[in-house]
């Protein structure tokens, strides 16, 4: 039986905390930020957990994470 192959654009954006779940930074950060808030901006720096509707696909993408 072949091993399954990881999907590395996932494994570059997904880190799995002491618990097993799935922790993700936010989207929006990378550029046209002049027009965002600095509260906006400020809250996006921080990370979040993978909500549970896609944690099922998400260990399908990443079987050894």
């Amino acid at each position: 039986m072949p091993k399954i192959k990881t999907n590395r654009a996932a494994a570059k954006r997904f880190k799995k905390t002491a618990t097993g779940q799935l922790k993700r930074n936010k989207a929006y950060k990378s550029h046209i930020l002049t027009k965002k808030s600095t509260k906006r901006k400020r809250n996006l720096r921080k990370s979040i957990i993978t909500d549970s509707t896609n944690v099922k696909n998400m260990k399908k993408v990443l079987p050894y994470l």
